[in-house]
């Protein structure tokens, strides 16, 4: 089935980006890549989560949001791949906010997702947190070294809630623990194999590539 607007989304260290960038060089797709290096408060909230949490979640819903209204309008191709969804500003907000704090963030999250297309095919990229760690390690972000294996499991398990909760999109859960799509050409052919090759119901649909 022909896909033409695909997300790859995961936790911190999954290989998003990577994988988005490898599949849109590979399609002659436009690419949409996150912005988040250009976020002021995201140093500020490792440092004091308390105090920056709400302030970050805003202004990623913003910029998320004027980032992929304006570059799906703007697309020169009939393919788009994306490292991100906007519903990543949900997930993370119901991990790094209060709860009622989160009761008012849903409500704007409803109002401006709502005006953004659903993708064809969601792509989570599912990694243990101790292989989430080691890969956010080995990039060296300094804003990244206060996160921790406990920080990452509960990320996951809200986008967990969040995919049970989207019975109207396709989402396949690629299990990639066993593989290294970026440095074996091999397993890279066959993530894009089950990406592409494969026709997916709505709702999850989980693979592990062995």
């Amino acid at each position: 089935m022909d896909y033409n607007y695909i997300v790859i989304e995961g936790n911190i260290g999954a290989g998003k980006t990577s994988l988005a960038r490898m599949i849109a060089h590979k399609h002659h797709a436009d690419i949409i890549l996150e912005q988040y290096a250009d976020n002021p408060f995201l140093p500020k909230f490792y440092k004091d989560p308390g105090r920056y949490s709400f302030s970050l979640e805003m202004s990623f819903l913003a910029t998320r949001y004027h980032q992929l209204s304006g570059d799906l309008q703007r697309k020169k191709t009939p393919q788009v791949v994306a490292d991100y969804a906007i519903s990543k500003s949900l997930v993370f907000s119901r991990t790094t906010l209060q709860p009622d704090e989160f009761k008012l963030y849903q409500q704007l999250f409803d109002i401006i997702s709502s005006q953004l297309p659903t993708p064809d095919l969601y792509v989570y990229l599912y990694l243990p947190a101790d292989q989430l760690l080691k890969n956010i390690q080995s990039r060296g972000r300094e804003y990244e070294v206060s996160i921790t294996c406990d920080y990452l499991e509960h990320i996951h398990q809200n986008y967990v809630i969040y995919l049970k909760s989207r019975k109207d999109m396709r989402i396949l859960y690629v299990d990639r623990s066993n593989i290294d799509f970026i440095g074996d050409p091999k397993d890279y052919d066959k993530l894009e194999e089950i990406i592409f090759n494969e026709t997916y119901n709505y709702g999850i649909s989980k693979v592990q590539i062995p």
